[in-house]
């Protein structure tokens, strides 16, 4: 019974030699000179003037919400037109109420003001 598993243990050992292998070997073999200019945090090019814990605009996380909406619709869209004229009435049907749902959503966000930046 536990032959069965050997081919997934071999999966994850590779695996994880692929992943940590590389890392390793760039640690153990490359250069180790570190400097000031290094060592120095930075950001954008030039030194942090804020707290790095500052809270983001709410419109920038509606946005990114508004972003994988849409980008998670065109994934439902592609396998939906591949099989429509097997689905049929029905699997239009469906498709508009879902499309409905996302544009309801994207008017409301829309008419909050998330779209417009100051």
């Amino acid at each position: 019974m536990l032959e069965n598993y050997l081919p997934i243990l071999i999966f994850i050992l590779v695996g994880i030699a692929v992943g940590v292998g590389p890392m390793a070997i760039g640690f153990l073999l490359g250069p180790h000179r570190p400097d000031s200019e290094k060592n120095s945090p930075y950001e954008c090019g030039f030194e942090a003037f804020e707290d790095a814990r500052m809270k983001f605009d709410v419109r920038f996380y509606l946005v990114a919400i508004l972003f994988i909406i849409f980008d998670l619709e065109i994934a439902f869209l592609f396998p939906w037109a591949i099989v429509l004229d097997q689905i049929g009435l029905f699997g239009l049907l469906a498709m508009a109420v879902f499309l409905g749902i996302l544009v309801i959503g994207f008017i409301y966000e829309w008419k909050k003001g998330a779209l417009e930046w100051e």
